[in-house]
């Protein structure tokens, strides 16, 4: 009998994630198919639709339902809760969730950022303070720190960064109370949030992940290079936030600032592909073929990251991101879509959490040549601005169709999700 108990635990487990890593991509098809319609928007305006409104709703579904999602149901994979009174602790904070995240989606495009909206996304704000503090509360008494130790790091890491980044929304209140929407405050508000999204929790929680398989492989990995990329890393992403700000020509104590924490990331990242460097070969052994292609390009996408990130902290450099926001908006896609999405479509396949099915890969296609051709488009027409010369004609036609094919993909890969089982043991349908 207490086998029985034991399995139909096991199932109840397997049976959550494979739920939250399905809605997780419902998510990332939606955001998708936002990105379309702004996409339409700039080349149709349509009369009565609000365009920041409606981007307001895309990036807060990417960020908070596709990422926040995904990362919710890889994290109780890894590390999967023990008890009854946990399960149901999980449970109703990712329900929870999903309410905060649909009345984003529902209310962000009627009326941007008022009573409701800011209401759904302060009850985000407050429900990852919950998780964050369950989750590592769970970990530190049900995960032994001696094999997991390194991954351990980054993840705690992740949740704190996590934290950290609410300071910019709540500062948002008293910024927009006095008026100065728009001014440079309100943007260092929004960039101080985005910055340590992007690379305090996004980055740290896909390393965490990277060294858990790593650790539950029983690959060999010096464990003192690893932990020498976390430190440098980690103390780089504090200072690093001075270069979101350079574009607001401040004093020259925080341009120092900028250059002490590219350094700082560099030796990080010396560290951490060395690490990459010894296990990459046998690692790639382990994965799926379609795996072992996204993680590559995952990783040349961590690489083009931290140089961008260097070459920002360079006066002329920063300067020209602002004046051109096509190199803005590519870096930011580069970050999202490039390293962290692929990344985490990468993990929940190779975990079986997500699978191919007939048309998947043809859908995995499809959407990387969509990133492919638009992040070309967005950092080509900014260098032929750059330099002078004659920019693309018809872009924001070019721009729509080349978004075209990454909403068809995934929307392919996600009905390649029906029928998928939890170790054969169930149906989730």
């Amino acid at each position: 009998m207490a086998e029985v108990r034991e399995r139909q635990a096991r199932l109840n487990i397997g049976q959550d994630t494979l739920v939250r890593a399905r809605i997780a991509l419902g998510y990332f098809v939606l955001v998708a198919l936002l990105g379309l319609f702004l996409r339409w928007l700039l080349v149709s305006p349509v009369e009565g639709v609000n365009f920041k409104y409606f981007l307001h709703a895309h990036s807060h579904v990417a960020l908070l339902g596709w990422l926040y999602c995904a990362f919710f149901a890889a994290l109780l994979y890894i590390f999967p809760v023990a008890t009854v009174t946990e399960r149901k602790s999980f449970r109703r904070q990712f329900f929870l969730t999903q309410v905060s995240v649909l009345g984003m989606l529902f209310t962000f495009p009627v009326q941007g950022y008022a009573l409701f909206s800011i209401t759904f996304s302060t009850m985000h704000i407050l429900l990852s303070y919950w998780f964050a503090r369950s989750y590592w509360q769970h970990v530190q008494l049900n995960v032994d720190t001696r094999t997991h130790g390194t991954s351990l790091k980054y993840i705690g890491a992740a949740l704190l960064f996590m934290l950290v980044s609410s300071i910019g929304p709540w500062a948002m209140g008293p910024i927009m109370a006095k008026g100065t929407i728009g001014g440079e405050l309100y943007y260092s508000a929004i960039y101080f949030y985005l910055h340590f999204q992007y690379n305090g929790w996004f980055t740290f929680a896909v390393l965490g992940l990277l060294f858990w398989f790593l650790e539950h492989h029983q690959v060999y990995f010096n464990r003192s290079w690893a932990v020498r990329a976390f430190w440098w890393l980690a103390l780089a992403c504090l200072p690093a936030y001075a270069l979101s700000v350079l574009w607001t020509q401040p004093a020259d104590w925080v341009y120092a600032i900028g250059y002490v924490a590219v350094a700082m990331q560099v030796v990080g990242g010396y560290y951490l592909f060395k690490v990459i460097a010894q296990v990459w070969s046998e690692t790639k052994r382990l994965l799926q073929p379609w795996v072992r292609a996204l993680v590559g390009l995952s990783l040349l996408f961590l690489v083009l990251k931290l140089a961008l990130q260097t070459a920002s902290a360079f006066p002329y450099m920063a300067d020209l991101a602002y004046k051109l926001r096509y190199f803005i908006i590519g870096y930011l896609h580069l970050s999202l879509l490039g390293f962290v999405s692929l990344f985490m479509l990468a993990f929940l396949l190779q975990q079986g959490l997500y699978r191919l099915g007939r048309y998947g890969g043809i859908g995995l296609i499809l959407f990387l040549a969509g990133f492919f051709a638009t992040e070309l488009m967005l950092f080509g027409q900014g260098t032929l601005l750059w330099l002078g010369l004659t920019a693309l004609p018809s872009f924001n036609w070019l721009m729509f169709w080349a978004s075209v094919p990454m909403p068809l993909g995934l929307v392919l890969l996600f009905l390649g999700q029906r029928g998928l089982k939890v170790s054969g043991m169930g149906r989730i349908v």
